[in-house]
């Protein structure tokens, strides 16, 4: 397929603009770029889709989201409104979760999806808890995004606060999970849904273990989980000093800090995901680097529960990578990309602080090397050889654009509700906005029935 009249944008190391550029991809892959003239004259009988000058970019990347809170969008919380974030754990996430079944697990996933594709967001990582709904829940959510046609890490977050029964159960569903995805992609089963799974292992499915956070973990836990992980050889996505209370738990229980206590279990490393790290210090800072730990940064969810602002710019400036999650707020992550450029410049009360060249090396470079942990990239570029997702975005500058100016028409002129069309893997997910792979009509209906029956339970 050749991808004609675009305004590409290839965001690699060398990002460069090429007007009236055009794509061909073969399979999952890109194969060549270049100009619309000269592809259509090495391919006159290659299938074409007309990008009418939108811009063509690389899909985005989340990398840290929670498809299971889909269902808490206009929940009521009973009494007076919580003043702090474990009081928002308790009496919103922790009720929510535990009033998840198999189905609510399944079309809260589906309605994340949908939004997903609308928005370009190509590929997600997600962190589930369903402690009614432990066993298979990732089998669920892995059919889920093999429908919608995106690709996704998935892990299931394990916890003492149900119980070690239930924390028990959560190390089972992430060993189970790992291995499964770990087989050979040619495996078969006798069943059709289990056998989709396979043949998607380390193309559209991946997998890493998924722990709560600090707070709500013993030693004897996090000590089980390493060993489990080890034997797997795979790395961790938690929680890390999401709040305070994080660090106050911590150093009651081991004298610690988060980080530290992290590091002394094992849980930090090349493979592993640290959500947040909001109220980190220097030291723990140093460790995070030595480690090789990624952090992932949500600035959204960060001001809604109202736990402080990370200070990425001094990560970056520590050699960390930084990528840019959601944390289960809507996979619009150009959105994420605004608050992201705007919340650090109030924090520090300087304008320069967080510049838009700086925003799209977290979302797409940095986001790109997470995502490479689970799928065989290149991600997050347009070049010959990368995985063929890609976007059109209505977006027609009114001013000059250029390489280099290019991050600050994205923070200020383009948004997700522009995207045209959503490719991934050289598959078409939605052309000029309608949606090819998802019932959208069907699934909010649906999830609107069961949204009622989850609040109900709650």
């Amino acid at each position: 397929m050749l991808i004609t009249n675009g305004t590409l944008v290839t965001l690699g190391q060398q990002n460069e603009i090429i007007f009236d550029g055009a794509l061909r991809i073969a399979g999952e892959r890109i194969v060549e770029i270049g100009k619309t003239a000269d592809l259509r004259r090495a391919y006159p009988d290659e299938e074409e889709l007309d990008a009418e000058g939108r811009l063509v970019m690389p899909g985005l990347i989340c990398a840290h989201t929670h498809f299971y809170g889909a269902f808490a969008r206009g929940m009521a919380i009973p009494g007076e409104a919580p003043t702090n974030f474990p009081q928002i754990l308790e009496r919103l996430w922790w009720r929510l979760d535990k009033a998840l079944d198999e189905e609510a697990v399944r079309y809260s996933a589906l309605v994340c999806l949908v939004d997903a594709v609308r928005h370009g967001t190509t590929t997600l990582i997600d962190h589930h808890a369903s402690p009614n709904a432990i066993d298979g829940s990732l089998d669920v959510i892995a059919e889920a995004t093999l429908q919608a046609g995106v690709r996704a890490s998935l892990c299931y977050e394990v916890t003492d606060r149900d119980g070690l029964d239930k924390a028990k159960a959560g190390i089972r569903e992430n060993e189970r999970f790992i291995r499964r995805i770990s087989k050979s992609a040619n495996q078969r089963t006798s069943e059709s849904a289990n056998q989709r799974i396979n043949e998607s292992a380390n193309r559209q499915i991946g997998a890493s273990f998924g722990l709560h956070a600090s707070l709500t973990l013993s030693d004897e836990t996090l000590e089980e989980c390493v060993s489990v992980a080890h034997d797997l050889g795979v790395g961790f996505h938690i929680h890390v000093a999401e709040d305070k209370a994080d660090q106050e738990d911590s150093l009651k229980r081991s004298g610690l800090r988060v980080v530290e206590r992290l590091q002394k279990l094992g849980i930090l490393g090349p493979q592993t995901i640290a959500v947040h790290c909001v109220h980190v210090n220097e030291h723990e800072l140093e460790l995070l680097h030595e480690s090789g730990t990624h952090v992932v940064h949500n600035p959204r969810s960060n001001q809604n529960n109202a736990v402080g602002t990370a200070d990425v710019p001094l990560m970056l400036q520590r050699g960390i990578r930084v990528g840019l999650g959601n944390d289960g707020f809507s996979n619009n992550m150009f959105t994420e990309m605004h608050a992201c450029y705007l919340i650090h410049k109030l924090n520090k009360r300087d304008p320069r602080v967080m510049g838009a060249d700086t925003v799209l090396k977290m979302t797409f470079a940095h986001n790109a090397e997470i995502a490479g942990m689970f799928f065989p990239g290149p991600l997050g570029v347009l070049e010959p050889g990368s995985l063929a997702d890609v976007i059109l975005v209505d977006y027609h500058p009114t001013t000059p654009l250029n390489a280099g100016n290019l991050p600050w028409h994205i923070i200020f002129g383009v948004d997700g509700t522009g995207v045209d069309t959503t490719i991934v893997g050289g598959k078409v997910l939605m052309r000029h906005r309608e949606l090819l792979t998802l019932d959208e009509e069907a699934i909010t209906a649906r999830s609107r029935e069961l949204a009622a029956e989850v609040w109900q339970r709650a």
